[in-house]
């Protein structure tokens, strides 16, 4: 034993020498990698899709800022934008949009990262856990504070013609916009970002353990729970499909590539919701410009307000109804796994219940996610859209209570048919019957 502790005289006692740092100086360490994995992952999904989308040709070396606020949104975080042009003219602009392929990226990577030392584990203490949570969202949020910083630009507006350009300087009305990280709101909502996941992690995974005080909890809640994730993640699945498709279609690959790394869930998605029915109210005033779906594009880009859901993009292209019969699909096999993954002989009626519970919320959920308000434009005396048609807007608002109906009744369908269908299969836990010996 001496000689595996070495001499007495210095250094630190023999088991951390040998078995390396203190648990606390390790459980730090963890967290912090959790944090750097899913920050460092999103950053890497923004930077792809921003220079797919030709950010990278931003003037004033704008293109490392423009990432760092695209990371911050997409971790809960706010960046504002503001416009000035001089005294005599008026630049305004607002962005208020979620990179879901960002988000779900650094989601599922962080999850991951934060389950590796508790995967072989059942249950833990309520004390450990709300450690562990507590110090990862501390190094998230000291992470997310530098990206907030690192989110501030200014550019200069040309439009598009010298003399204009020329008097515009001259009479101090060059439009300036350019961004900023609110800090406060960022690491607000951001640490309620982080949290969120972190119990959602808890919610879905059967390798997360849970505290004495929560585990009869885990049969009512994990199956759903882990249905809707299904359900998010083959949506997005099928999205990049058509995507790849798309790719080879059109040949634009720079645009289809900015959509798969900044926004594929949010259409994704959204054809989940108008698949069952539900809808989203907005407006476009100019052409979309990215890869869409055209019958998107047309319905929005109609004179005021418009409904997007099955009736209106049927109007322009009659297979949105398969939307339909992929929602049944998904949801189906959804339902039947969250009823496999339950405790045998559980009523088919509770089962509908749960997943009703769960669609709904997870509706709801995507409806906030996927809005979109923007817009930008540019004025001289408060009269006009100045700039060569600088000024833009779009819109997107969910029809939440539509959402919410829908993923009800869809849950309470497809819930009671997946317990049906889920009846002669084994379920985890399950011990299967004598058989009776035969008689000879």
């Amino acid at each position: 034993m001496s000689q595996l502790r070495g001499p007495t005289s210095a250094g630190p006692p023999g088991p951390v020498a040998v078995h390396g740092a203190p648990p606390e100086v390790r459980a730090w360490a963890h967290a912090l990698g959790t944090a750097v994995a899913g920050l460092l992952t999103m950053l890497v999904i923004a930077t792809l899709g921003l220079w797919a989308a030709g950010a990278a040709d931003l003037p004033g070396g704008a293109f490392p800022s423009v990432v760092a606020a695209t990371v911050v949104v997409a971790a809960g975080g706010s960046v504002g934008l503001s416009g000035d042009a001089g005294v005599l003219a008026q630049a305004h602009a607002n962005l208020d949009a979620v990179p879901l392929s960002v988000t779900l990226a650094g989601a599922l990577v962080t999850s991951a990262v934060f389950l590796l030392p508790l995967r072989h584990r059942a249950v833990a203490g309520t004390g450990e856990l709300l450690g562990r949570i507590a110090r990862t969202a501390v190094c998230w949020l000291v992470l997310l504070l530098l990206l907030a910083l690192a989110s501030s630009h200014d550019f200069r507006i040309t439009v598009g013609n010298d003399l204009a350009d020329q008097l515009g300087a001259e009479l101090g009305a060059t439009p300036v916009i350019g961004f900023r990280a609110d800090v406060p709101a960022t690491l607000g909502v951001g640490l309620l970002w982080v949290l969120a996941l972190l119990v959602l992690t808890f919610l879905i995974s059967r390798r997360a353990p849970l505290s004495p005080r929560l585990l009869h909890f885990q049969d009512s809640v994990r199956p759903p729970a882990f249905a809707m994730l299904l359900t998010l993640l083959a949506y997005a699945a099928i999205g990049l499909v058509i995507g790849i498709v798309e790719l080879f279609a059109r040949g634009d690959p720079a645009r289809t590539f900015a959509v798969i790394f900044l926004g594929l869930p949010n259409l994704a998605w959204m054809a989940l919701g108008i698949g069952t029915g539900g809808g989203w109210v907005g407006h476009v005033d100019k052409a979309i410009g990215l890869p869409v779906p055209p019958a998107l594009d047309q319905v929005l880009r109609t004179r005021g307000q418009r409904t997007l859901d099955l009736n209106s993009l049927s109007a322009y292209d009659g297979r949105v109804w398969l939307l339909v019969a992929v929602a049944a699909v998904v949801l189906l096999a959804a339902a039947f796994v969250a009823a496999v993954r339950s405790p045998a002989r559980r009523p088919a009626w509770r089962h509908a219940v749960e997943m009703a519970v769960a669609l709904a919320l997870t509706l709801f959920t995507v409806g906030l996610l996927t809005r979109i308000s923007a817009s930008f434009g540019l004025s001289l005396i408060g009269v006009g859209d100045l700039g060569g048609g600088l000024g833009n807007a779009v819109t997107l608002d969910p029809q939440l209570l539509r959402l919410v109906g829908v993923g009800l009744l869809w849950g309470l369908v497809t819930g009671f048919l997946g317990s049906l269908l889920a009846r002669r299969v084994r379920h985890p836990g399950e011990v299967p019957a004598p058989q009776r010996p035969r008689e000879p």
